[in-house]
């Protein structure tokens, strides 16, 4: 049996509008693959209708997440968005070195090899259900979501009333 090479340090970027099992699923085998993961929180500094929680809510469901799944080696980076393409790449430059980067966004992918970064694609985990505007969605309309998020992070929702917060928002 042929074995993967371990990779050294790996990125993933995303919004994490919620965390969700998408997400988990990524950066599961990313980790397996990886000496060191980086996920970047990346998003707008203010709250709106597509992100309704903060850097520090989001990171925290994602340390809950990834403690429950047994992933111990990762860090969790912020990076806020800029309308400019040029330096948003320059802000990921340096956020460090980095042997590969997980996505499937056109933008971000353009962004990450403008930075230097190789970029390999991630497989998709059921897209449609583990996508953070299809959880807004039905949390906005009183409908099921708690199968698409870990149960850490669906218990913290409840816990900061984020339901109520997407459907005033």
């Amino acid at each position: 049996m042929k074995m993967k090479k371990k990779i050294a340090s790996a990125l993933f970027i995303g919004r994490f509008q919620p965390f969700h099992d998408g997400h988990l699923s990524v950066i599961r085998d990313a980790a397996r693959t990886s000496g060191k993961l980086t996920i970047v929180v990346a998003g707008p500094a203010k709250s709106d209708v597509k992100n309704p929680f903060s850097f520090a809510e989001r990171k925290r469901m994602i340390k809950l997440a990834l403690a429950s799944a047994g992933i111990k080696n990762y860090a969790v980076r912020e990076l806020r968005d800029v309308n400019d393409d040029k330096k948003w790449s320059h802000a990921i430059a340096r956020l460090g070195r980095f042997d590969i980067a997980y996505s499937r966004n056109p933008w971000t992918s353009r962004c990450l090899r403008t930075a230097g970064i190789a970029v390999a694609k991630h497989k998709f985990y059921a897209r449609y259900n583990n996508c953070g505007r299809e959880i807004r969605k039905r949390i906005l309309h009183g409908r099921r979501w708690r199968a698409l998020v870990p149960a850490k992070v669906y218990e913290y929702i409840l816990k900061i009333e984020g339901e109520s917060r997407i459907r005033g928002l």
